[in-house]
């Protein structure tokens, strides 16, 4: 009676064993799968991650240069205005 309790015992505990082992072999298929993605999604030359990058970066670029042109001539606005107060007050001075 006693090996017979065992026995079915036993055998639920394996079955359950196995019955993990199979959600555990599910899991790791299905991150296999994920990483897959992820890589793909990386590293695609035409629509991954660095490309979206390198198109940013080169709209930064862009964006940098319009800005430090914007500024050499907003100095050169202000100085010309500058300039032209400083004669406008030196021929009304004297």
């Amino acid at each position: 009676m006693a090996d017979e309790d065992e026995t079915k015992h036993l055998t639920v505990m394996m079955t359950e064993m196995v019955t993990k082992m199979q959600v555990l072999l599910d899991k790791q298929h299905e991150l296999g799968e994920n990483i897959s993605k992820i890589a793909e999604a990386v590293y695609n030359p035409d629509s991954g991650l660095y490309a979206r990058l390198s198109r940013l970066d080169a709209r930064l670029d862009t964006l940098e240069a319009w800005k430090n042109n914007n500024v050499r001539l907003v100095w050169i606005i202000a100085t010309a205005t500058g300039g032209l107060l400083a004669s406008t007050a030196w021929q009304v001075i004297f």
